[in-house]
């Protein structure tokens, strides 16, 4: 197989975020037929129509097909790839790829969209003849704004099939591809999460101070983040990222583990539902008033309860910036 074979992709659980979003790549950079899988029939419907807003792309539609699991089988069948994107659980995606590796053909390549767990746990389910067709093939959320994609060959691959692999991710669908080894989280979610969840920790730390906001509020824009920490759990999921810090806890044993250890609120809050922007509530919650006036709500750890977003006045940041302001740049990085 070369990279221009790949022409027919079944992406299971196509009603996810990083389903659909992957649906729009498959589709709109790589011109392909794509198999929109789901459970529920209207789900994927409903997905095609966020696919094409993904891209902004009206022409990708007709390459899009709406399908759910009655279709599993013919579908698998027909594909060139298939890209697995179901809930970050480790036993569930085994039991869907031991699905596809019965239908798959022993040239499809079929990839899992995990963004941590262990590719080679998941690929022993599958038959002998296919195991060195099984990728992890990590996108970052919103992929069409962020093209890094970690690629994780299973033991069995052979680095013929993975440069084929890579060529086609990176000079057809236009991903900054890094190869990474099956470690937990990868590369980039073994440092990025770590980063989040210490800003969770601290957060519950200093509740007294402020807490979710007030963490937010000292690693700000100010740090050349574009979102802010605590924002961007809130974005990812906190339930994603549950399953991620899980991972890295329960695997890891170097002196870092302990970073990685999810707080209690934020547990809390996934088993009240509340798991941030896809559920309308989660560290922060926007509300319409009578006025249509937009309000924004932070979560309190302290009290339970969501209360109006407050501003910090922070002294070390305005010194900085008054610093930077006058052009004394070493004082204001080290002062």
């Amino acid at each position: 197989m070369e990279k221009e074979d790949i022409k027919t992709v079944t992406v299971i659980g196509a009603n996810g975020t990083m389903g659909f979003n992957a649906c729009a790549m498959f589709a709109s950079f790589g011109d392909a037929t794509v198999y929109m899988i789901s459970r529920d029939i209207q789900k994927s419907r409903n997905s095609v129509d966020k696919a094409i807003k993904a891209v902004r792309a009206e022409t990708i539609r007709h390459n899009l097909i709406p399908c759910d699991y009655s279709n599993l089988e013919d579908c698998i069948k027909k594909s060139d790839l298939v890209f697995e994107s179901i809930v970050e659980d480790i036993e569930i995606k085994k039991d869907i790829t031991k699905l596809i590796g019965k239908y798959a053909n022993d040239d499809t390549i079929i990839a899992t969209g995990t963004s941590g767990l262990s590719i080679n746990e998941i690929a022993s389910v599958l038959p002998d003849t296919i195991k060195k067709n099984y990728y992890g093939m990590h996108f970052f959320n919103p992929p069409y704004n962020m093209p890094l994609l970690e690629l994780i060959p299973s033991n069995d691959c052979d680095a013929n099939s993975t440069k084929i692999i890579k060529d086609y991710l990176e000079n057809v669908l236009f991903r900054k591809v890094i190869i990474c080894k099956d470690k937990p989280a990868f590369i980039a979610n073994r440092i990025g999460f770590q980063f989040l969840n210490m800003a969770l920790q601290y957060a519950e730390k200093y509740q007294n101070e402020g807490g979710v906001d007030y963490i937010d509020a000292i690693l700000g824009p100010f740090t050349g983040r574009i979102i802010t920490p605590c924002a961007t759990v809130d974005f990812v999921g906190l339930d994603v990222h549950r399953a991620i810090v899980d991972n890295l806890y329960l695997n890891t044993t170097d002196d870092k583990n302990g970073t990685f250890k999810l707080p209690e609120y934020i547990k809390k809050l996934i088993s009240q539902g509340k798991l941030g922007k896809k559920t309308g509530s989660g560290l922060f919650k926007t509300v319409i008033a009578d006025d249509d006036r937009k309000y924004k709500y932070v979560f309190d750890i302290k009290t339970n309860k969501y209360v109006l977003l407050r501003k910090y006045d922070i002294s070390f940041a305005n010194k900085m910036n008054s610093l930077l302001r006058n052009g004394d740049y070493d004082k204001a990085f080290y002062f």
